[in-house]
């Protein structure tokens, strides 16, 4: 850890502001600067405690109220790290996480927890208007953006709009519009969630931070229904927008 403090520069203990606000002040100023980029991890607290002469009290004093900024983010198990940019999601488009990532420069992967066949559930069978017993493919996801897990996202689409459940690779739209199966318009609900342990863990997050969930249904053209989606967003990565207009008299 030797040399952050002449990173951010040293504390001034003949100076009435107190040390937590002077810490604060010169990480906020590194990190708006970039000598601090996104994703970088900053020093164990015990360890900027020691290199600053102050208390871990007075490092997480300072490091609580930039993460309530937004400029710092905590990740379970991993540290505290410099906030990465927010993605802005149009809510008015159609369009795939890996199209979203790649319109705004961003490198997008996923790391599978799942990717299985299986026979539809009643409640899929009826929102898929598929027979009892019906095949539909399920896909398990963490989503990264540029290495940063941003979302957990669970899909199902029935069988016949894929050739096999191996077909999707990184965009799950590539594949379903490779098929002639991607839909045309979707229907989105969104609400506000806490994360729970499991959840938190995979987006390396902490249980309970807030978080976004959205099912999407999405439909062809003749109205089927061929996707169910629901992604869990993390609420410090992402801002929802919907151009609206009024109604013409």
């Amino acid at each position: 850890m030797t040399g952050f403090a002449d990173l951010i520069g040293r504390l001034d203990g003949t100076n009435q502001t107190p040390l937590y606000q002077q810490l604060q002040r010169a990480l906020r100023h590194a990190i708006t600067s970039k000598a601090l980029t996104a994703e970088a991890a900053l020093p164990p607290e015990r360890d900027m405690a020691e290199e600053f002469s102050i208390s871990r009290i007075t490092v997480r004093k300072a490091l609580d109220g930039l993460v309530e900024e937004g400029l710092l983010t905590r990740r379970q198990g991993s540290g505290t790290f410099v906030a990465g940019q927010r993605v802005e999601k149009n809510f008015s488009k159609l369009s795939s996480f890996t199209e979203d990532m790649a319109a705004r420069g961003r490198q997008s992967r996923s790391i599978w927890l799942s990717r299985a066949e299986g026979v539809v559930t009643p409640d899929e069978s009826l929102s898929l208007g598929l027979a009892p017993g019906s095949t539909v493919y399920r896909f398990h996801r963490i989503r990264y953006a540029d290495e940063a897990p941003m979302a957990l996202e669970y899909s199902t689409v029935p069988s016949f709009c894929l050739p096999s459940v191996e077909t999707v690779g990184d965009s799950l739209y590539t594949a379903l519009d490779q098929a002639g199966s991607r839909p045309v318009r979707a229907l989105q609900r969104l609400r506000a969630v806490l994360f729970t342990a499991d959840q938190a863990q995979l987006l390396g997050v902490n249980e309970r931070d807030a978080g976004l969930r959205i099912e999407r249904r999405g439909f062809l053209e003749n109205g089927r229904l061929v996707e169910i989606t629901t992604s869990f967003y993390r609420g410090d990565a992402y801002d929802f927008v919907a151009e609206l207009n009024a109604l013409s008299s």
